[in-house]
């Protein structure tokens, strides 16, 4: 599946992952390939990204990486998954 993590200044990240955990508004939760439409509003956490993962250089100081996962803190947003596309629009 593509992801791509979006700020009011700029896109982050946007590539090929193998899944995708974010901070619900009611608790974490994941997507994987083919998953169903989703849009769904997000909570202070951590996106984790599974899979291998390419970041620019000048921006990988902006993520963390640990247990196989990388990881993308954010104060809130708005998820959409669609045809095999997610969009985190990140505070």
């Amino acid at each position: 599946m593509i992801l791509e993590i979006v700020t009011p200044e700029m896109t982050l990240f946007k590539g090929e992952v193998e899944s995708v955990s974010v901070p619900g508004r009611n608790g974490q939760f994941q997507m994987l390939d083919n998953h169903a439409p989703v849009v769904s509003l997000l909570g202070k956490g951590d996106v984790k990204i599974f899979g291998s993962v390419q970041l620019e250089e000048s921006l990988a100081s902006l993520f963390k990486k640990e247990d196989g996962t990388t990881n993308f803190t954010i104060t809130g947003g708005v998820i959409e998954m669609k045809d095999n596309k997610a969009i985190v629009l990140a505070d």
